[in-house]
């Protein structure tokens, strides 16, 4: 993914699906939303039910570290010293839909700004995260009622 107009990406995102990690493997109502530090350092508030809709609200506050030659690469920091590799590796032109990945190829998100995209959309990503190497049949679509 070319580089990406940073302030535009910044905001809520809701999961729509995900090869996920640990934490949110039951995972609903999810959302990420990103806010830009002074420091030029991106804020990652990430919240979900566990296990229900109506389920204990989990919150995750990380922060992600922009590459400065290429801002569609960033490193996410859970915790002190762990940095961990994400891409932005899908991001239509409107900057509703994304695709999140990892070079590892372990994890992978489905987000836009909206809890439900068509049908036809998530199918194109899914597709397109097939071609880039990740087995689709991990993704779990997360579900959204609020």
């Amino acid at each position: 993914m070319p580089s990406i107009d940073v302030p535009r990406f910044m905001g809520e995102w809701y999961v729509i699906a995900h090869i996920p990690t640990f934490i949110e493997d039951e995972s609903h109502n999810a959302i990420e939303a990103y806010t830009l530090n002074e420091d030029g350092s991106v804020a990652v508030d990430f919240t979900f039910n566990d296990k229900s809709l109506d389920g204990p609200l989990k919150e995750y506050e990380l922060t992600a570290f922009i590459n400065e030659e290429l801002n569609s690469k960033w490193q996410v920091q859970p915790f002190w010293p762990i940095k961990a590799d994400y891409r932005i590796v899908y991001l239509d032109e409107a900057y509703e839909q994304t695709v999140i990945a990892r070079p590892s190829r372990d994890y992978v998100w489905i987000m836009a700004r909206s809890p439900a995209i068509p049908e036809a959309d998530y199918d194109k990503m899914v597709k397109y995260i097939d071609s880039i190497g990740y087995d689709t049949r991990d993704i779990r679509r997360v579900p959204h009622g609020k």
